[in-house]
């Protein structure tokens, strides 16, 4: 079997013959050539099935694949500009791993869902372009808290997640049974970073954060992730600095990594999704 690649990477092998495993994203037909559109997770690459070029088989089997179903095609790479993200591979083969049948179709398709449709489904919407970038952006902010912190002497203390009353005062609490105790679920780690602080000087949590408030705004979260820095013997000014660089990091470091963050072999194909 020839070496298996990302699509992401496909430029570092024009001309080679190489494998590709993913899912389908599209299927055009035009006249007796196929173009297959394949997503792998780091981007999607279009595939080049000629009629004449393949074995019969091989083209009955490309031209009954249905959205999502997972395979694995086996072909050389080109350079070609009008493809998406460059490159198309000229499938001379295809495994199908799992068909998605016919009559159980992928749900997501290129018209418009409503919102609750799409939470019903989303262990299927996290496949769209759309929600792959909003996933590679949070990625990259993460990465990024955590690498400016730790670049300035910071020291990482995870709190705990469970803890025994409320950090900020509040009474709208996630309660919880811990061992036959009453537990509730964090409001913030601020309380066991004051005292990690007096340890290390300079520290900082990043975990989930819970709110039991009930609202029906779009603004209120009741899970979420929080970082919290604590920093000994620091005053307002140095809070302030502090806060206003690690916004300029974050932000200079997605606007470096993550532009395009569905790469320009995402961008290209079907925009609907």
């Amino acid at each position: 079997m020839p070496h298996v690649i990302e699509i992401a990477n496909a430029g570092q092998f024009v001309g080679q013959e190489v494998a590709v495993q993913g899912w389908l994203y599209n299927l055009r037909e035009s006249g007796k050539i196929l173009f297959p559109l394949i997503r792998d997770g780091t981007g999607i690459m279009q595939g080049v099935v000629a009629k004449g070029a393949v074995e019969p088989e091989v083209f009955d089997r490309v031209r009954g694949l249905t959205q999502e179903s997972s395979l694995c095609a086996t072909g050389k790479v080109r350079a070609d500009k009008r493809a998406p993200g460059g490159h198309e591979l000229d499938i001379s083969n295809v495994e199908i791993f799992q068909r998605v049948p016919n009559d159980a179709p992928y749900p997501i398709t290129p018209k418009e869902h409503g919102v609750e449709f799409l939470a019903d489904h989303r262990h299927l919407w996290l496949r769209s372009s759309r929600q792959r970038a909003i996933l590679a952006v949070r990625h990259e902010i993460i990465k990024a808290c955590r690498d400016f912190f730790d670049g300035r002497g910071f020291t990482l203390v995870d709190t705990p997640i469970f803890t025994p009353s409320a950090c900020e005062g509040t009474t709208t609490l996630f309660e919880v049974n811990y061992f036959d105790q009453k537990a509730y679920l964090t409001q913030s780690g601020q309380l066991y970073n004051e005292a990690a602080a007096a340890a290390v000087g300079k520290t900082y949590c990043f975990g989930p954060t819970f709110r039991a408030e009930k609202s029906k705004t779009r603004r209120h979260l009741t899970e979420f992730w929080m970082i919290e820095p604590e920093v000994a013997f620091a005053h307002l000014d140095d809070a302030m600095l502090l806060a206003e660089e690690l916004v300029s990091f974050v932000v200079g470091r997605v606007l470096e990594h993550r532009r395009d963050s569905r790469s320009p072999s995402w961008s290209t194909a079907t925009q609907a999704r």
